[in-house]
């Protein structure tokens, strides 16, 4: 599990341009209008040798009484719970403001490391501006420019100094390991069910009001000789749905569940069918690296005929394209119905997702594949394959040495994501492959 790294302030401080510099991506919308982030938004980071998550979170206003304004202070007041390191972001062209004072009073008494970060500092003439912040009483006000990366690289030398210690790498021979297991779903789809199936008692609260559960339950679990941990998520909601009330902040939990599980159980519910949400949650699963076990739940309440089956799958397969690996069970948790087949889909699964291939071996069928269906040309050459070797395992992951890494079309890396699959035996579970120039 990676440790989490909050921004926290004002409306239109430059959370999510710093949200979008830590994390190397574009993935929050910036644009110069207060409020512009509403819910919070994750995303992986990385600096030195150390992994984290950033949340960016919406703007945080003490004293606001409006609706939306409110939900925005509720979810940051979630964020600063959950997080291991907190960067309270101030505007250094506007100066201190007193919605600032506020939240550095709530801030205080909080037993985490705070940064206190003054944006907008965008060269030597603007540094005088970082001054006025040392009115907060604090010892060290970190002056950045979010937008030109200005200062940013000393802020992060310094906060991951203050980061959890990292976790002990798995080691390369899985055999021992319990098959981590997050059950995971929107509400009230039978996830605790699933697991009080499983276990055969009931370890969770299994109740048909959604939100049941709030936070992830761990539960060791041994059969045929191997262990497993199972671990029951609170169900994820549409954003849209999400009310003022903390105990529905969920998404924390689940990712941080699906962050430090294996395979992924994606319950879905068959008499309402995949929806716009489960189709989010897979995606999120999917972005993380696990593997995914598809269970269609509550199948004892369908009206069947025998074509309703071959329908439901085309149905899933249609509407979770980047699934196709993702094997599909139907079960009933309700009455036990191919409960068990769960556990011997998770074993031939896990197998997939911690196997390791020679290189030899990868290299002498690659050949084949490779020479049935060359590379494009690139600026008029061969982009020839030199050869490949796997480099991880959960999820499988490859690199091919190639000529020049930027001829390589994303069809063709298509193509030979698929072959891997097909003559390496990684037909269940998500692959990665990665192009590198040829030394």
């Amino acid at each position: 599990m990676k440790p989490l790294i909050a921004i926290i302030g004002r409306p239109n401080v430059g959370k999510s341009t710093l949200f979008n510099r830590l994390t190397d991506r574009k993935k929050a919308i910036v644009i110069d209008q207060p409020g512009a982030t509403r819910d919070r938004n994750y995303a992986d980071g990385h600096w030195r040798d150390r992994r984290f998550t950033v949340i960016d979170t919406g703007g945080f206003e003490p004293a606001a009484d409006e609706r939306i304004l409110i939900q925005m202070r509720e979810q940051t007041l979630l964020a600063i719970e959950e997080a291991d390191v907190l960067l309270f972001l101030m505007d250094g062209r506007t100066g201190l403001a007193p919605a600032d004072i506020d939240i550095a009073r709530t801030l205080r008494g909080l037993d985490k490391p705070v940064f206190f970060v003054v944006n907008k500092i965008d060269g030597a003439r603007h540094e005088d501006l970082a001054y006025e912040f040392y009115r907060l009483g604090v010892e060290e006000i970190h002056p950045v420019s979010a937008q030109h990366g200005l200062g940013v690289a000393e802020l992060l030398d310094r906060v991951i100094e203050h980061l959890p210690p990292a976790e002990a790498e798995a080691e390369d021979d899985p055999g021992d390991e319990p098959r981590r297991i997050a059950v995971i779903g929107r509400p009230n789809v039978g996830k605790s069910s699933l697991i009080n199936r499983i276990l055969g008692y009931e370890r969770t609260i299994a109740n048909p009001t959604p939100g049941t559960t709030r936070d992830p339950i761990d539960t060791p679990f041994r059969y045929n000789r191997r262990d497993y941990l199972f671990i029951d998520t609170a169900g994820i909601r549409r954003k849209s749905r999400i009310s003022v009330t903390l105990e529905k902040y969920t998404i924390v939990q689940a990712m941080k569940a699906i962050d430090r599980s294996d395979i992924a159980l994606l319950l879905v519910d068959a008499v309402e069918g995949v929806t716009e949400q489960d189709v989010k949650i897979a995606g999120l699963a999917v972005e993380k690296g696990s593997a995914v076990i598809l269970c269609v739940n509550k199948w004892d309440a369908v009206d069947k005929d025998d074509a309703t089956v071959g329908a439901f799958v085309a149905d899933i397969r249609d509407k979770l394209k980047f699934l196709e690996f993702a094997p599909i069970v139907f079960i009933s948790a309700l009455t036990g119905q191919r409960v068990r087949k769960i556990l011997e889909i998770i074993e031939g699964v896990y197998d997939q997702y911690t196997r390791r291939i020679a290189t030899a071996e990868l290299n002498r069928q690659a050949r084949d594949f490779i020479a049935a269906h060359p590379p494009p040309r690139y600026r008029n050459h061969d982009n020839a394959v030199s050869y490949l070797t796997q480099v991880g395992v959960k999820p499988p992951t490859f690199i091919f040495f190639v000529k020049e890494p930027k001829g390589m079309h994303f069809s063709y890396e298509r193509y030979l994501t698929n072959q891997v699959r097909s003559a390496f035996g990684f037909d269940q579970v998500p692959v990665r492959i990665f192009f590198k120039r040829k030394s």
